[in-house]
């Protein structure tokens, strides 16, 4: 399990780069955390049976996440931090189609052996690479952003995607994987916040504990939150509807309806919503976007919903 924060952890307020500033101690735990929790159901489940996601099996879910000769997605990234993070924004979706039709015929060794061989790079980044490279900025898939911000993004990747395998026979992923995952989710809303010069954040409330972010035009602040507390813009659900909803997995509007997602503060939140207008796809999308419905429908059911929040 990742080591918890220190009481009353503060970042180094000069830098301001979210969990960058928490250090490689504390990313790397949850992290790799997260990966070997994902590899236990991987090495278990039938790689061949449908999943949830239209389309794909255990085996493209997994495929995706691997290392493979035509796919190095950690040393490029590497790469990027290293040369100035130029270039172009990769496209997830033609990405993740291009490597999982190329390797569509592997074997399950070879899938499990991919997925290895990721994990393996992440560690080996830990612990080889210079620390400096941390809060180097590396193209990703949601724009530039600090290197290590981008390998705990990971986490969240792994979260989503190990509850997705949940409908191919899997376990759920375990409580430490989902709040790692949210740590991640918060730290990449809190660098995009920043990036569009948005001056504002969102606590990501869960009754186990959750993360908060404050953000301004500078840099931003990520801080653990104890179970049940918000203040200000917040989400508050359970880690795992938090998970489905940001990823799209799930529509928020049902749950908010059921009181199994509640929004605290929708007009703090949506000042967040410009991030969607940059980087559509981002993580958290379906949350910001249902916060600027609710507001543009402030007289109808979901906005009394949420000023009852």
């Amino acid at each position: 399990m990742p080591a918890a924060l220190p009481p009353g952890y503060a970042p180094d307020m000069g830098r301001r780069q979210g969990m960058a500033d928490a250090g490689r101690e504390e990313v790397g735990a949850r992290v790799l955390g997260a990966w070997d929790a994902f590899l236990a159901e991987a090495e278990r489940v039938d790689l061949s049976r449908s999943s949830r996601l239209p389309g794909w099996r255990a085996h493209e879910i997994c495929v995706h996440l691997g290392c493979w000769d035509d796919h190095t997605a950690m040393t490029d990234l590497v790469q990027s931090a290293r040369t100035g993070a130029t270039g172009p924004q990769p496209d997830p979706d033609a990405v993740n189609a291009r490597v999982t039709a190329a390797h569509a015929g592997a074997s399950r060794e070879e899938v499990l052996d991919a997925l290895r061989r990721n994990r393996e790079a992440t560690a080996r980044y830990l612990a080889e690479e210079p620390v400096e490279l941390d809060t180097a900025p590396t193209v990703s898939v949601v724009g530039r952003v600090p290197l290590l911000s981008v390998v705990l993004g990971q986490a969240y990747e792994l979260a989503v995607h190990g509850l997705d395998l949940v409908s191919c026979g899997a376990q759920p992923p375990p409580p430490e994987v989902l709040q790692s995952g949210l740590a991640a989710l918060t730290d990449v809303t809190g660098a995009l916040a920043t990036s569009c010069g948005i001056t504002g954040g969102v606590t990501l409330a869960t009754p186990d504990g959750g993360w908060s972010f404050a953000a301004d035009p500078e840099g931003w602040v990520v801080r653990p939150v104890p179970g049940g507390c918000h203040e200000g813009p917040a989400v508050e659900a359970s880690a795992e509807l938090l998970l489905e909803a940001a990823s799209g997995r799930v529509n928020p509007v049902p749950a908010v309806a059921r009181r199994q997602l509640r929004v605290h503060d929708v007009g703090g939140l949506l000042a967040l919503a410009p991030i969607v207008q940059k980087v559509p796809g981002i993580p958290g999308g379906p949350i910001l976007q249902l916060a600027a419905r609710t507001m543009g429908g402030a007289g109808g059911v979901l906005g009394r919903l949420f000023r009852k929040g």
